[in-house]
């Protein structure tokens, strides 16, 4: 480093965005979204002071208005709570330079000029299910610097998209009317992690015939310790955002009385960790595939002198004997 310069070590940044400097934390996310061995340094540093932060989904199929809605709820949020908000927003990727198209955070610049809101876009990266796969991590870190209540808008990507419960605490789930078979819902899995179903665009035909359907699939559910509501919604005109921000607050309270936050959160962090874990071995899998001196074993498999299941077999050898070697994986 350079005499004169600001710090830019990761804890040094990590201090300065729990102070409040914006820039320092914009930085920490685009540590975060590039992973590697400062994105785990920085997971040290979060982990100690998170855990108080609330986060709230918002998925659902393309063009079920999550964004307007999710700005909706963040005006309501401010003027109900005047609590500090930051909002990621996962966009889709180019399949050519990675980018995304931050569309989601064009429809909150209103929320611009607000100190106490935080907007960020983070791209997909191809990553499958609707969220970036840094997305647990980027919560953790505005949970450690001081933003208590976190709103997480994904990808609209069909059946898949059930990934978001990974990560917020309620998930609310967007549909619109005329959203078609109920039964796909169910089977994209979107029911089964809803906390709060909201029609959105409500002012529109077939609001209860959705409506219908989406009671008749919660009911074939059977039990459940909480039913979600079904709201409608105009989030273009703010119609139905102040019963949306108090079945929010219902389902959370519902949460800390029976003590399903911590197990929820607790859950969470298991297969953030499983995640991690099978990440990693792969990336030191396909290293060893990789390897020139593999380049045999490869060949014998693709001359047929060697089934796949042999072949598989070695190559976890071979990583099992790295690892026990000290071998290191990142």
């Amino acid at each position: 480093m350079s005499p004169g310069r600001p710090a830019t070590s990761t804890s040094a940044l990590f201090k300065a965005a729990a102070g409040g400097d914006r820039r320092a934390l914009a930085r920490l996310l685009s540590v975060v979204e590039r992973g590697g061995s400062e994105s785990r340094e920085l997971s040290g540093l979060t982990f100690e002071r998170a855990g108080s932060a609330y986060a709230i989904g918002f998925t659902g199929a393309p063009g079920s208005g999550k964004s307007t809605l999710a700005g909706a709820l963040l005006t309501e949020v401010r003027r109900r709570l005047r609590c500090p908000v930051a909002v990621l927003a996962v966009d889709p990727s180019s399949p050519v330079t990675g980018g995304a198209i931050l569309g989601d955070r064009v429809r909150m610049q209103h929320h611009a000029l607000d100190d106490d809101v935080f907007i960020r876009s983070m791209a997909t990266r191809g990553h499958f299910g609707g969220l970036a796969a840094a997305v647990p991590e980027a919560v953790r870190l505005l949970d450690a610097t001081g933003w208590p209540l976190v709103l997480v808008e994904t990808v609209g990507v069909g059946q898949v998209e059930v990934e978001v419960a990974a990560t917020c605490d309620t998930v609310v789930v967007v549909v619109n009317p005329g959203w078609g078979d109920a039964v796909q819902a169910n089977k994209a899995g979107l029911l089964e992690i809803a906390d709060v179903l909201v029609i959105n665009k409500a002012d529109r035909p077939g609001v209860q015939e959705t409506a219908r359907d989406l009671r008749l699939m919660l009911q074939l559910s059977g039990t459940l310790e909480w039913t979600p509501p079904i709201l409608k919604t105009v989030a273009s005109a703010g119609e139905g955002v102040a019963e949306l921000f108090d079945a929010i607050a219902s389902h959370r309270a519902h949460l800390q009385a029976g003590g399903e936050l911590e197990s929820r959160r607790a859950e969470r962090a298991l297969s953030e960790a499983l995640r991690i874990a099978k990440g990693r071995l792969e990336r030191a899998l396909d290293a060893t595939v990789n390897s020139p001196a593999n380049a045999a074993l490869l060949t014998a498999l693709q001359d047929n002198r060697l089934d796949p299941g042999q072949a598989a077999g070695r190559l976890v050898e071979q990583v099992a004997g790295d690892l026990a070697g000290g071998g290191a994986l990142s």
